[in-house]
């Protein structure tokens, strides 16, 4: 099967990085395991640290403060239902428009969940939070800091701000933020911070929980000690140091790309060809890869089906909920009628992208678009 000609769908995913795989092979030609105190083991282990230096840089944490993980997920939930044993916590406060691993853990936890509104922007309300606070007890705040599905950066200061240093604590899945924006988890408010390695050209199966000091007692997997007992199991060596290797190179090769002017390029095309589409988020601060845009009338299935057809890959929003092609939690949580949700699709730009791919998208979008209205009848 060949590969397709463009890809657009960076946050779901972004294509291995050359150095990431380059470590990442580096790494499996190497035999024993990290824990060894032999020679095998030691070198392991110095690849590991190494990673693990690289990723505390890009989130402006402590080399001491950075868990590896199965996963970004494995990382939430370690934070939400780790954090909830842990601290001995009776409430986790979310937004209405986390990712499915955070409202999932939420639930998981055993704690009561309280679901805090968006506003039309995406923008959480933070009247809302701050009066939900107010009866919270002792609560865990897992938020994001952007939005997966529509770029929306959130306003992590202020939050903190709300949240305060006791009796509550504040969790914050960075995915989408790390290596696009400037993270600076040691001195910001959030206790607890989740990243992973694909959305910035590593591998998937690996990624970070960065924890502050008086956190490490969050725990999910005993296991033998590793991670300074602060999660179980062998370590993914290769993955880890592919991970690393990531972090190390993924925002020259983001900047070089010039993501932002790609993605500016791309939306304006689009709303030249479809005048009446809406960008969802428009309204707030929005991370510079992302476009969630919905022509009304034109559904997503149907879009995407002929986008696929032409070679572009896109989403409809999460990954994580692939199988649905249909409407967005997040787009409901933010008041968009359902008709119009149900023709969101999202268009996520990366490292790999280039002005030849943003051109390809909207030469096949106006075409689909012509197509549609010539069907029902409308003026192109």
């Amino acid at each position: 099967m060949s590969r397709p000609a463009v890809y657009l769908d960076h946050n779901a995913s972004s294509p291995l990085l050359p150095e990431a795989r380059t470590a990442l092979l580096a790494a499996l030609e190497m035999a024993g395991n990290p824990s060894s105190v032999h020679a095998h083991g030691r070198a392991l282990r110095a690849s590991i640290e190494t990673a693990r230096g690289q990723v505390a840089k890009l989130g402006g944490a402590e080399r001491d403060q950075v868990v590896f993980t199965g996963s970004a997920t494995e990382a939430i939930t370690q934070a939400i239902v780790g954090g909830v044993k842990a601290f001995g916590l009776d409430t986790v406060v979310v937004s209405a428009g986390e990712h499915a691993a955070v409202l999932k853990a939420a639930e998981a936890s055993g704690a009561r969940v309280v679901r805090v509104g968006l506003e039309r922007s995406g923008l959480i309300d933070l009247d809302q939070l701050a009066s939900v606070l107010g009866d919270a007890g002792r609560a865990l705040v897992a938020v994001h800091s952007v939005n997966n599905e529509t770029g929306v950066v959130q306003p992590v200061g202020r939050i903190g701000a709300i949240v305060g240093p006791t009796p509550h604590y504040l969790f914050i899945d960075a995915a989408q933020a790390f290596g696009k924006r400037d993270l600076d988890f040691a001195s910001s408010p959030a206790d607890l911070m989740a990243v992973g390695a694909h959305k910035i050209g590593g591998p998937a199966g690996v990624g970070a929980l960065l924890m502050k000091r008086h956190a490490e007692a969050v725990r999910l997997i005993p296991g033998g000690g590793q991670e300074t007992g602060r999660r179980g199991g062998t370590e993914p060596a290769a993955l880890i140091a592919a991970f690393g290797a990531a972090a190390a190179t993924f925002p020259a090769r983001y900047a070089g790309a010039k993501v932002d002017d790609l993605t500016a390029r791309l939306e304006a095309g689009m709303l030249a060809i479809a005048p009446e589409a809406v960008v969802f988020g428009a309204e707030a601060e929005r991370i510079g890869n992302t476009v969630n845009v919905a022509v009304p009338g034109l559904t997503s299935a149907v879009l995407m089906m002929g986008l696929d057809l032409a070679g572009v890959s896109v989403s409809s929003g999460s990954a994580c909920s692939s199988g649905k092609v249909g409407p967005s939690h997040v787009l409901a949580a933010m008041g968009v009628p359902g008709e119009l949700a149900e023709c969101g699709i999202r268009v996520s730009l990366g490292w790999s992208s280039t002005h030849a791919e943003v051109a390809a998208f909207l030469a096949a979008f106006e075409t689909i678009l012509r197509r549609h209205r010539s069907r029902h009848g409308q003026a192109a």
